[in-house]
């Protein structure tokens, strides 16, 4: 079966180095999980493979998603089944390699599979199926692509990817625009992915569902690991133990040899004689490469200001309806509470109405009957994907607080930008320098300096990396204020949330059982239960 091995590679990309000197093996019927530092580089190593930069055999064929499929008059399912030009350049190069003195052997039987793979006959079928798995009933499925947002079509482009049924598949963050259904369907479909995968993905959950392998990026180098998210991080923090272990013995060891050598290396001939004996044993030990020492990923620690207590309710919803138009009613007589010590998460289909929840509570939007209450001192922040594009990205993060909180000293507002993780030149520099999650910490920033007793977050994961999620969520486990979030990311869900409310018919109804509980209700709910 074939599998692409790279022995000392090192990539620079845009003249950057990205790997120095490290081996990439990617064999057929893995899924590999991309893991690393925000910033360290894995969508830029991916977009290295999908251009080829790396010797890839030219046999196989990768396939990138890099982004939306385009707005045209197609239908969302031709969109999907359009990669006729690939089916007749497929078959000249059969029609060549035959021609050829060995018959073409493993090359053209490859290409026989994937001619069979993208076989038109059977085409619609599963293009149908691949989209309804991620949310487009039949009548969505025959919608122009250019009726759709941005979102949607972005899990077009992911069905089209999943329909080609590449050699290679490269995923950046497949999950960002899916709602928990769709995101279960999609673990579930992975699953079953025979060729070879490489996903960049920040949630764990996915990652342990998903891959077979897990490939880690750290200093310029991959490391490679057998398993999935969680067997990662056993067998990496027991292979640090004893890397640490063995490094320091190794320095225990050095230090009482160079003190011999410096006490008696000019003393009697028989004492210098073991000091000469002693020096040999640490050149040795030198050129056979010594332990290095442990770099500890440097994790960023978030921090909310505490805000002491409002007495409840501080939010109250009575008998509230909502339709953006009166005929058409998102919501009908909702009637329940939030409090200061509320962690709420909801879930619920795409269009459920989970962000016009949110827009209800802040008073975004007016109920059409009924009312909201709101205490008179309660503060709300809410957290959602287009803060960051409102974000002046000429100006620094420090001057853009400057700006948010005039008459304020720039020391208090360096502090502030401080407890998200942002410091020295990163404070400075212009923002299009930043990563997306970097940008994501500013808003952070800006919403945590408001000290709000309530906390909206409408997925606020998008564009964090692992180590970050998981200190957003103890900022959040440690913070007195109340929460109610929205995410498709099960496992942040299961971290900060304490109670579980659905979104469907018109009505918010509490889910009797954690968000595990409610994975396995989607998956049996689809048909995809083991």
């Amino acid at each position: 079966m074939p599998s692409s091995q790279i022995e000392s590679m090192s990539v620079t990309f845009h003249g950057h180095d990205l790997i120095v000197d490290s081996e990439l093996e990617l064999n057929y019927g893995r899924r590999y999980g991309l893991l690393g530092l925000n910033g360290c580089g894995k969508s830029t190593l991916l977009t290295a493979i999908g251009c080829r930069e790396l010797p890839i055999p030219d046999h196989m064929d990768i396939y990138h998603l890099t982004r939306e499929i385009e707005a045209s008059d197609m239908s969302a399912l031709e969109a999907v089944i359009s990669c006729d030009e690939e089916r007749l350049s497929l078959e000249k190069e059969a029609e060549a390699l035959a021609a050829q003195d060995d018959g073409g052997g493993e090359a053209l039987e490859r290409i026989y599979e994937r001619l069979e793979a993208i076989d038109a006959s059977t085409a619609e079928k599963r293009a149908a199926e691949n989209l309804f798995g991620l949310g487009f009933n039949k009548q969505m499925q025959a919608k122009k692509t250019r009726d759709f947002s941005g979102g949607w079509r972005m899990r077009i482009a992911l069905a089209r990817a999943l329909f080609m049924n590449p050699t290679i598949l490269l995923l950046d963050e497949p999950t960002n625009h899916l709602d928990l259904e769709a995101c279960v369907w999609l673990e579930e479909n992975l699953k079953k992915f025979d060729r070879i995968l490489v996903v960049v993905s920040h949630s764990q959950d996915f990652l342990n569902g998903v891959c077979t392998n897990i490939i880690h990026m750290q200093n310029k180098k991959l490391k490679l690991y057998t398993g999935n998210y969680d067997q990662y991080v056993q067998t990496r923090s027991e292979l640090e133990e004893n890397q640490m272990k063995q490094y320091k013995w190794e320095q225990e060891q050095i230090a009482s040899m160079k003190e011999y050598i410096a006490r008696f290396g000019h003393g009697s001939a028989k004492l210098a004689r073991q000091a000469q004996s002693k020096e040999k044993t640490l050149a040795k030990m030198e050129r056979g490469g010594l332990a290095e020492k442990v770099v500890r990923d440097k994790v960023l620690v978030f921090r909310f200001v505490d805000v002491g207590k409002l007495p409840p309710p501080v939010l109250q919803f009575v008998e509230v309806t909502f339709g953006y138009t009166p005929d058409n009613l998102i919501y009908k007589k909702l009637d329940f509470g939030v409090d200061l010590d509320s962690r709420i998460a909801l879930v619920g289909p795409n269009g459920a109405g989970k962000s016009t929840l949110l827009k209800l509570m802040t008073g975004d939007l007016e109920p059409l009957d009924g009312m909201v209450r709101r205490h008179n001192h309660l503060r709300i922040a809410q957290f959602h994907q287009h803060l960051a594009e409102k974000l002046d990205l000429e100006i620094s993060a420090l001057q853009f607080m400057i700006k948010e909180y005039p008459g304020n000293e720039e020391e208090r507002m360096r502090a502030a930008i401080g407890k998200f993780g942002l410091s020295g030149k990163a404070q400075v520099m212009p923002m299009k320098n930043l990563s997306d999650g970097q940008r994501s910490r500013v808003i952070f920033a800006w919403l945590a300096y408001r000290q709000p007793h309530l906390l909206l977050l409408d997925e606020p994961t998008n564009h964090l990396d692992i180590e970050t999620i998981d200190s957003l969520a103890e900022a959040l486990n440690e913070w007195d204020g109340g929460m109610v979030l929205v995410s498709h990311d099960f496992r942040l869900i299961n971290q900060v949330a304490h109670e579980i409310w659905v979104c469907a018919d018109q009505a918010v109804t509490r889910w009797e059982g954690d968000i595990m509980d409610f994975k396995e209700h989607l998956r049996s709910k689809a048909g995809l239960s083991d």
